[in-house]
């Protein structure tokens, strides 16, 4: 008798794209509104002009690469300052660890790009295809007709565009918009700049058109870490299991009365945009976007019950509410301990910023005394030190220096290929500067060991000033 071969049964179950059904409400307005404003940042941003002198491109938020320099408006990050983005890194962590642990996952529900853009791609997609049961009799249509295939490479072609604007908005906080914008369109931009457009072009198209919920699900590491960051206070949305359940279709005849107020219409998983069911408990796909809350409100007002069957809770307040006691206050769940430290860690590192940006110098030099020789012996006797001093400019136009020594104690100073003690700073420009500080034969720097000293910078056209200790080398050094 022949054998017959079966396939082996797969390990993984194919993915079932997910098609929400639209929703209002105020947590959809408030998505809406916050969608809106993100994406007009994002793409209006590199645009606004910003006058940084000649040398610069007059742009207000550039990320310049190239010179290792960023420009927010009017603040000018240098190389040296890097510790400024250091700064703005660690209070987004912090940030991040505060809202979760306060509110649960709401940076993924409504500020993460990945929902941003994926909620922009569904809503051309319902603009074109329609809402859900028409999206889904499209999708379950296996033969590829006109109609479909006019709906589908329309769709197609939407994404397109918005991942290609996402991609070209990128790029133009690297360098001046609108002189990139031009050098794009006639072909004279860097190839990088092409490849970066091109990529993040994909990307785009690929996360926010197909991949939607499985980035937030499979490759965001956030998921995995939010479980740490909250606890039985924190309000999320979750679902009032004592009151809805047990769930049943029918409101009238016999037993109804023991139902609870859920009937079962299965609104919070039509509108979800991960497909989940919120009644089965917290689970890690659920971004936290409360659109489920407000198809719930929407169907709790249709048959006269009370809103909230679905809302933003705390699993400490299960008791009270099983009991019939009102929740808790909000402000008992969000100033809690947890919550405060955080607050006050993020706020103890923005004022650091914000005293370190204030108390930065406008004048800032670099000494570096040459050690291969330490000093040199003169045909008059006298002992001379090599310095090389590096003069930074953070001015949009060149600036004339004054170098000289701040406590003269019989030093002398003269400066490498200049007549005098000036040194001339191009813009927005660090400036390598040889300098010879030099003591008479016998004088005790010359004669010592080693002899501290300042070396003193003025900004001529300002008069802002800057020191740097230093030593000098002596023969017995």
């Amino acid at each position: 008798m022949a054998e017959t071969h079966q396939p082996a049964p797969s390990l993984y179950e194919a993915r079932e794209p997910i098609f929400p059904r639209r929703v209002s409400g105020k947590f959809r307005n408030l998505k809406w509104w916050l969608m809106g404003l993100m994406l007009a940042i994002y793409y209006i941003t590199p645009w606004i002009r910003w006058d940084r002198g000649p040398e610069l491109p007059d742009q207000a938020v550039l990320l310049d690469i190239a010179n290792r320099r960023f420009f927010f408006f009017f603040i000018e990050i240098w190389p040296h300052e890097f510790y400024f983005v250091a700064g703005l890194l660690v209070m987004a962590g912090l940030g991040l660890f505060l809202f979760t642990s306060a509110l649960g996952r709401v940076w993924c529900g409504y500020a993460c790009p990945q929902t941003v853009w994926t909620d922009l791609f569904i809503l051309v997609e319902r603009w074109i295809e329609g809402d859900r049961n028409a999206r889904l009799r499209l999708h379950r249509q296996k033969k590829m007709d006109a109609r479909k295939l006019r709906l589908r490479l329309t769709k197609w072609a939407a994404w397109l565009l918005i991942a290609l604007a996402t991609g070209g908005a990128w790029i133009f906080y690297f360098t001046d918009a609108p002189t990139l914008m031009v050098d794009l369109v006639t072909g004279n931009a860097h190839p990088v700049a092409y490849t970066t457009m091109l990529v993040l072009t994909a990307t785009t198209f690929a996360f926010g058109g197909f991949a939607r919920e499985q980035i937030c699900i499979y490759a965001c590491p956030w998921p995995r870490i939010q479980a740490a960051m909250m606890d039985e206070d924190t309000l999320t949305v979750g679902y009032r299991d004592w009151r809805g359940e047990p769930r049943g279709k029918h409101r009238k005849g016999a037993g109804a009365e023991n139902l609870g107020d859920c009937i079962d219409c299965r609104a919070c998983v039509n509108v979800c945009p991960v497909g989940i069911d919120i009644r089965d408990g917290q689970q890690m796909a659920c971004i936290t976007c409360a659109l489920c809350i407000d198809a719930c409100d929407d169907v709790m007002e249709k048959i006269d019950k009370p809103r909230g069957l679905i809302d933003y809770l705390a699993l400490s307040d299960e008791t009270r509410e099983r009991a019939g006691e009102p929740p808790r206050p909000v402000w008992k769940h969000v100033f809690r301990p947890r919550v405060i430290l955080y607050t006050a860690l993020w706020s103890l590192v923005g004022v650091g910023l914000l005293v370190a940006l204030v108390l930065r110098p406008d004048v800032e030099m670099t000494v570096a005394p040459v050690r291969n020789p330490t000093f040199v012996v003169l045909s008059d006797g006298s002992i001379r030190n090599t310095y090389d001093v590096r003069l930074r400019n953070k001015h949009g136009e060149d600036r004339p220096y004054a170098l000289s020594i701040a406590d003269n104690d019989g030093l002398a100073i003269a400066l490498e290929g200049e007549d005098d003690l000036i040194v001339d700073v191009p813009a927005n420009e660090t400036y390598l500067q040889r300098v010879y500080v030099t003591a008479p034969s016998g004088s005790p720097a010359a004669q010592g060991g080693l002899t501290g000293f300042e070396l003193r910078l003025e900004d001529t056209t300002t008069g802002h000033s800057a020191t740097k200790d230093t030593v000098f080398n002596g023969r017995d050094n």
